[in-house]
């Protein structure tokens, strides 16, 4: 059993222990007598920093863990030397430092989700059913069928209230008899016989092991960024303390540039958004009548040159200027505006294809042609009997190939 200092000191961030065993499968580790180093647990993610002995061997500490057996192990980035091994064996005394940067970030999350959790139970009775924390935000999970822009925003403030107060946070440990009889937001499931409880002053009294502030000042703000339906309720995203200022300084930045494209001010940039999707819309739709007009008058002058042979007129084209779209489109317009036709299509641009397309009742089968020429040319594709498409690695003797195909349709 590792005896666990973060419990009653979240701001020790150096402290002295003895290793009581040296981990080599399935990575390198060490277990301690006693830690400050916090693993991950109840949604807050692990501690990291630097383990060092007497002998003046330093290592990094990447994660940190609960074993069943109640020991924390600590990971190390890399494997022990043999020298290392000999001066870190069992009793031998070591110097433990945490990331007192990652920590202080971590006490600043996990105490402003107390705070969160406890205003939305105060202003609405929805409790919190899950906590997650990851590098760039965190989210609670609230138990409640609906939740509107107004209870975010008042959940928000009161919090920030309540931040602002600077109420005291104090931890202490009872019985679970006795935590029963406190009204704990939340009594957690576990079978322990003595739970730790974080008593934020007059407003929020939970069961928990992680790290906290000393004090809600501490956790400097509270920031709600998104919300979403999620199957057991609403996912509410945060961003606390120094991650807070980081992320509105990331949004405003963000907002800055974006307003500086429009020529406008921040708050107009919804606005100028919406209207420059709506002209985006307008042009989109300009183009493809466009484009369906070209393909038209195109295809009717692709007809009107070509001659009649065998009762049907054959198409053959190779367009540079054209993506696979446009030609695709043409292909439709020319066996649409002839009860005869078949065209053998293809562009270059931007990558090299090929078209097979023939008049409803002609005899015969795009799709197989496409696939039989597609091996020929090791690209891929196929179809179906009046309409085919494929891909081609490189252009080099498209025109020879569909020559040559045209030749075999009008032997």
């Amino acid at each position: 059993m590792t005896e666990r200092l973060y419990y009653h000191d979240s701001f020790l961030y150096d402290f002295d222990a003895e290793v009581r065993d040296v981990l080599d499968s399935p990575r390198p580790a060490l277990v301690l007598d006693r830690t400050a180093f916090y693993p991950t647990s109840g949604g807050q993610v692990f501690d990291t920093g630097w383990i060092t002995s007497d002998a003046g061997s330093k290592l990094r500490v990447t994660e940190v863990v609960d074993a069943e057996d109640g020991k924390v192990v600590h990971y190390l980035e890399a494997p022990l030397h043999d020298s290392q091994k000999e001066v870190l064996k069992p009793g031998t005394r070591v110097r433990g430092q945490i990331d007192a940067t990652r920590r202080r970030d971590h006490v600043q999350q996990h105490s402003g989700q107390h705070v969160l959790s406890a205003a939305f139970i105060r202003l609405y009775n929805m409790p919190t059913v899950s906590f997650h924390m990851a590098d760039d935000y965190c989210s609670i999970d609230l138990d409640t069928p609906a939740l509107t822009k107004e209870q975010i925003e008042s959940a928000e403030r009161l919090a920030n209230e309540i931040i602002l107060e600077n109420r005291p946070v104090d931890i202490r440990f009872v019985t679970r008899d006795e935590a029963g009889k406190l009204g704990l937001r939340k009594l957690p499931p576990t079978e322990r016989d003595e739970l730790r409880l974080i008593d934020i002053r007059d407003f929020d009294l939970t069961a928990c092991g992680g790290t906290h502030v000393a004090h809600t000042g501490q956790i400097a703000s509270v920031l709600l960024r998104k919300v979403e339906k999620v199957r057991q309720g609403w996912r509410v995203e945060f961003v606390a303390g120094q991650r807070a200022v980081a992320t509105a300084r990331r949004d405003f930045t963000t907002l800055t540039e974006t307003a500086a494209l429009f020529s406008a001010h921040i708050y107009d940039v919804p606005q100028q958004a919406r209207k420059s999707l709506d002209e985006i819309r307008s042009l989109r739709k300009q183009r493809e009548q466009s484009q369906e007009d070209l393909a038209a008058a195109q295809a009717a002058a692709m007809l009107a040159e070509t001659p009649e042979a065998n009762g049907r007129k054959l198409v053959v084209r190779t367009l540079a200027d054209r993506d696979l779209n446009f030609v695709k489109l043409l292909a439709q317009k020319l066996t649409r505006l002839s009860p005869n036709a078949v065209a053998l299509l293809a562009t270059t641009s931007p990558q090299p294809s090929l078209v097979f397309a023939q008049s409803a009742g002609q005899p015969f089968d795009m799709g197989a042609l496409m696939k039989e020429t597609m091996t020929k040319l090791g690209g891929r594709g196929g179809g179906s009997k009046d309409l085919a498409q494929g891909g081609i690695p490189n252009a080099e003797g498209i025109d020879a190939t569909l020559n040559a195909i045209a030749a075999t349709l009008t032997a």
